[in-house]
């Protein structure tokens, strides 16, 4: 027993050095990518912002066919349309995530549900094989300005909701041995910032959940997961929102996150944080004492930058 012990600690150093090696490798020569044609896709918060772009972009990627949930119908409609046109089969269903219930009976219909189409074909949606958790909201005030029922609304979405849908849709991906859960964050589940109280924290639990499923996906072949943690990307969603250097960090487009999101889909990369430079925000958290980031986020403009905030609630 103690030689078997011995040889697992020899071998542990070996194998971090081969891991660090293979994956400085496959930044310089990037794996084959996965290919989509076979896989249906299913984006929460589908109809507007990075949610519209990232069907676009699956679409142009030659996904099989996109299933948007959102709770505008409107939004949801002029998207699906829109992917349509692009010649890849769409379909919308209204649900809020944040409701567990909805969720399921929404899933169920996902599954089950037989479209007629214009030539009276009959088509199953059928099942799932790349869930994209997408949908957020943001109340964007401090704890003692906020409405109890705002705060509760930020984590049944952000959070909550990818515990329901995760739970829907993954067993059907085990039983298959395909699939791919995705999660949308944001860098601000790593470093909070005032005045988004409920978001940063509906979204470290979100990390930290994905985290989790990640880990425990590590003996379930062919089921992985992608997490993406954005810097500030410009959308309605946080309209308003200035930091104090905007040349020097400027927003992201969300056609460059939906990009980016689907490329670490079909490379199969766990974490992706946009842009590469937000990994020094990391490095700086872990060293630094707090009393010097606090003068990080004075300097940078990220203590004041939710007081012009006049996003989409």
């Amino acid at each position: 027993m103690i030689w078997k012990w011995l040889g697992a600690l020899l071998l542990f150093p070996v194998q971090m050095v081969y891991l660090v090696v293979k994956a400085a490798v496959c930044t310089v020569l990037p794996p084959k990518l996965r290919d989509l044609a076979g896989d249906n896709v299913l984006i929460t918060g589908g109809g507007r912002g990075i949610g519209r772009h990232l069907a676009r972009e699956f679409a142009k990627r030659g996904a099989r066919k996109i299933i948007l949930w959102g709770r505008t119908e409107k939004c949801l409609k002029e998207t699906t349309e829109e992917i349509r046109m692009m010649g890849t089969e769409c379909h919308y269903f209204i649900c809020d995530v944040g409701n567990r219930e909805e969720v399921y009976q929404q899933a169920k219909a996902v599954r089950e549900k037989v479209i007629v189409t214009s030539h009276l074909h009959f088509l199953q949606v059928g099942d799932i094989t790349i869930l994209v958790n997408n949908a957020a909201v943001v109340h964007g005030k401090s704890l003692m300005d906020s409405d109890d029922d705002a705060l509760l609304k930020s984590q049944h979405i952000n959070t909550l909701g990818q515990f329901w849908t995760t739970k829907a849709f993954l067993p059907r991906m085990l039983e298959l041995q395909n699939g791919h859960i995705v999660c949308l964050n944001s860098v601000l589940a790593l470093s909070a910032i005032p005045g988004a109280i409920d978001y940063c924290t509906s979204k470290a639990s979100s990390f930290a959940f994905m985290e989790s499923l990640t880990l425990g996906l590590l003996d379930c072949p062919g089921v992985n997961a992608t997490t993406v943690l954005p810097f500030h990307t410009s959308t309605e969603m946080f309209q308003g929102m200035r930091i104090r250097f905007p040349n020097l960090f400027p927003p992201l487009k969300p056609e460059t996150v939906a990009r980016r999101t689907v490329e670490a889909v079909q490379m199969n990369q766990a974490f992706l944080l946009l842009p590469w430079t937000m990994r020094v925000l990391v490095i700086l958290k872990s060293i630094l004492p707090q009393a010097a980031l606090e003068e990080i986020h004075k300097f940078s403009g990220s203590y004041t930058c939710m007081n012009t905030f006049k996003g989409r609630t």
